[in-house]
């Protein structure tokens, strides 16, 4: 089940509005097969609307992001840029259809996640978020003791994202990102490090796989994954190589 915490200024914006972030909240909920058992709201100065969940799950389906294998393939389930649309916004120069697109994408829940955690041959998993995915194919690499290297040209990216990067619509986030993590990082081009420094909002799952695993890539043609690396034994102070 889910419960919400809404903070709303009811000074600049109408009680009404907060009842429309709450029917999409139950949409949502319904949509995962929870429901929205309640929650608590307050006047604040600015609006800000969440969900705590908790739930049940077999302790053999958890999947962790410390436990991938040499060999593994590495696969990511949505495109990259979020972060550099979500930015665009705040400039108020994102396009209409590329709006409608990045939200698409940040309300597509997670749900085959639970699919995966069925799967034996899924051997780590973790979402990406707000440290980019080079910040957590790190916390794969390092806590599994491995390295990566990753295949720019298969990464997924958001349509239109290199127009937004001409007009230097770049996050904070990404910046601070690559100085809290750079010196990890082997060559990259600095149009690389972008995109793959880019905080995501609600982005995709990250995959390390069996090199042999079709019932695993049968599900991922199915659902549109992109098989963008492979990890093996770490041999450097560098953990993630970027080729193009």
């Amino acid at each position: 089940m889910a419960i919400s915490i809404l903070g709303w200024p009811l000074s600049k914006l109408p009680a009404t509005m907060a009842g429309k972030v709450i029917e999409g909240a139950s949409e949502v909920c319904k949509s995962a097969g929870i429901p929205l058992a309640g929650g608590h709201s307050i006047d604040i100065s600015d609006p800000v609307f969440g969900l705590s969940v908790t739930g049940i799950v077999q302790k053999d389906q958890i999947k962790q992001n410390n436990t991938a294998l040499p060999g593994c393939r590495l696969f990511l389930t949505k495109p990259l840029g979020i972060g550099i649309l979500s930015t665009a916004a705040k400039k108020n120069i994102l396009e209409e259809e590329d709006y409608k697109r990045s939200v698409k994408w940040m309300t597509q829940l997670n749900s085959v996640g639970a699919e995966l955690g069925k799967m034996d041959c899924v051997r780590a998993m973790t979402d990406v978020t707000g440290f980019g995915l080079l910040g957590h194919l790190l916390e794969i690499c390092e806590g599994s003791k491995l390295s990566a290297i990753l295949h720019f040209s298969s990464i997924l990216k958001l349509e239109n994202i290199d127009n937004y990067i001409q007009k230097n619509s770049i996050p904070g986030g990404t910046h601070r990102n690559w100085k809290s993590y750079g010196q990890k990082i082997g060559d990259i081009s600095e149009y690389q490090k972008l995109i793959l420094a880019d905080p995501q909002t609600s982005g995709g799952l990250l995959i390390a796989v069996d090199k042999a695993a079709p019932e695993f890539d049968e599900f991922a043609a199915k659902n549109g994954f992109a098989e963008i690396g492979l990890l093996d034994r770490s041999g450097s102070e560098k953990l993630i190589w970027v080729e193009e």
